[in-house]
């Protein structure tokens, strides 16, 4: 029988971070405390990593993928199932059916990672999942659900512990990948309006590939969405009915 090890997997976010914290509290056996790095995350959020890491005393192990995310976007060329899609390069922006980034960046590191390790131990995995949460649960060890601890537990375990995470909490309801086309309208929004040289970045990338960043709106799209609603906010009109949708259709033919 191979020894067992135990790794907590760490996104850096409240519920892992509050599940570890909590671990470390009860004295749980832990023996890999690792956190893959996409190169994608917010800068309060590395800062949090390197705050965590000496709060609790312990190595991060950090694990990143052989190439960075512009070196898929933009380079990377995969067999594609679509011919039509073989003259492009890179792999543009990820969707809803082609989450390709946490494939390429995320899912490969951490199996590469696991399967390596499992050659000569048992894993025991800490997977930071809430307890209201349930649909995501799936063969692994969830200390947040045996604690019936919810993510607005988790965030409060995290506070009065001093983590804040230079308030990226009091801005967005999740805090992963800041360029992921997934986010909602309002998350955008939010980007747009607290982390302008972010959306800089995510201009420049939008402006040089072959792939709309949401379905319906490039960047440029949603700059001239947001600044519609700024300006209608401003006259006192509303954002969400019929006149403000049609107006809106008007001023995205001018960029389409």
């Amino acid at each position: 029988m191979k020894p067992k090890k135990y790794v907590v997997s760490l996104s850096g976010g409240k519920d892992s971070t509050a599940m570890l914290l909590r671990l470390i509290a009860e004295k749980r056996p832990i023996d890999y405390i690792i956190f893959c790095d996409t190169g994608l995350e917010f800068p309060q959020m590395y800062e949090h990593i390197d705050k965590l890491e000496k709060y609790i005393g312990r190595p991060i192990i950090r694990l990143k993928a052989e190439h960075d995310f512009e070196y898929y976007f933009f380079v990377y060329h995969p067999k594609r199932k679509n011919p039509e899609l073989e003259k492009y390069d890179g792999m543009s922006w990820g969707g809803p059916r082609s989450r390709w980034c946490t494939g390429m960046l995320k899912k490969r590191v951490l199996d590469a990672y696991f399967k390596d390790l499992k050659k000569d131990y048992e894993i025991v995995e800490y997977i930071g999942i809430a307890a209201d949460e349930p649909d995501r649960v799936k063969d692994a060890y969830y200390p947040l659900v045996e604690w019936n601890m919810t993510e607005r537990d988790c965030l409060a375990y995290c506070y009065e512990r001093g983590f804040t995470w230079g308030g990226l909490y009091k801005i967005f309801h999740r805090v992963s990948c800041w360029c992921c086309p997934l986010q909602s309208f309002d998350e955008l929004r939010k980007l747009r309006k607290h982390f302008p040289e972010l959306w800089k970045q995510l201009e420049f990338w939008d402006k040089n590939t072959w792939r709309t960043f949401k379905p319906g709106y490039s960047v440029q799209a949603l700059n001239v969405r947001f600044d519609f609603e700024e300006e209608r906010q401003a006259q006192g009109k509303s954002i969400r009915n019929k006149e403000f949708y049609t107006a809106l259709r008007g001023r995205l033919k001018e960029v389409a």
